[in-house]
């Protein structure tokens, strides 16, 4: 009796293997692997990747999709950017660049509002690469009121990679400390002045020239932020600070009056 079941079973499979829709099925399978273009097959690799339980690899999976540099690798990097890891959310601002620039910076102004300073900073330096408008004031915002410096740095960054004469007041204000919110120029805030200064020199408007001058002048300044100010005048080169990018010359640190000799050089 099993000897007649075990063959009986025999029989089946070898009917089922045999039949027009076995293969059938199995060819659409290998069909629709065969559809994905190889872009897409390596896409679809890392995006598996990314629900793993390992930081590390999901980490590593949005690194080799931001490195494509393609649309859909940046479309499928972009589920994770409510992950629950600080650095897998920081992670992920910086994979999804490829995209046009209002979507991507659409999908990353939440991020400027994050929990952890990891994830503000990079945001808004992810930001910054894709050069929207529409985030300006939302940057604005963030280079006035984040209770942290670094994060004020990275949105001051970004301002100048933008380029819109919008941010030309706020950065002003926090380069010769007359922001509305009261912050001390201490040496934690010395990376947030010297992005300032750098940023108004990308900007390239005349409007900050009076307090680029101003920064390049007072002695008390750090001298970071003193050679910051004289590069964005040679940037920007108006004949007004001619003045004081000669008297810095003069300096004593030889990086400054190199600094000035070379803005002065850009403005002839």
């Amino acid at each position: 009796m099993r000897f007649l079941r075990t063959s009986a079973l025999r029989k089946g499979l070898l009917v089922l293997f045999a039949s027009p829709v076995f293969f059938a099925g199995a060819s659409f399978a290998h069909g629709q692997a065969n559809a994905l273009t190889p872009v897409q097959q390596r896409i679809e690799v890392q995006r598996r990747r990314l629900s793993s339980s390992d930081v590390e690899e999901r980490r590593d999976a949005l690194m080799k999709l931001g490195a494509m540099n393609h649309p859909d690798a940046s479309r499928a990097a972009m589920s994770v950017l409510n992950d629950p890891e600080a650095i897998v959310r920081a992670t992920a601002a910086h994979a999804i660049e490829a995209l046009p620039a209002s979507e991507a910076a659409a999908a990353l102004l939440p991020l400027l509002k994050d929990k952890q300073e990891l994830v503000r900073r990079e945001a808004a330096h992810a930001i910054g690469a894709t050069r929207s408008r529409t985030a300006v004031q939302p940057l604005i915002e963030v280079l006035t009121n984040d209770k942290e410096a670094a994060v004020r740095a990275a949105a001051a960054i970004a301002l100048g990679r933008i380029g819109d004469e919008a941010a030309v007041v706020p950065l002003v204000e926090i380069l010769s400390g007359s922001s509305s919110k009261k912050k001390s120029k201490t040496r934690d805030d010395e990376f947030v002045l010297r992005a300032a200064a750098h940023s108004l020199g990308e900007i390239r408007s005349r409007a900050g020239v009076p307090a680029l001058i101003a920064t390049l002048n007072n002695d008390s300044n750090p001298i970071d932020v003193r050679r910051a100010a004289a590069n964005a005048l040679g940037l920007i080169g108006d004949s007004s600070a001619m003045p004081a990018l000669k008297a810095a010359i003069a300096s004593n640190d030889p990086y400054l009056s190199q600094t000035a000799k070379e803005a002065l050089r850009r403005m002839h």
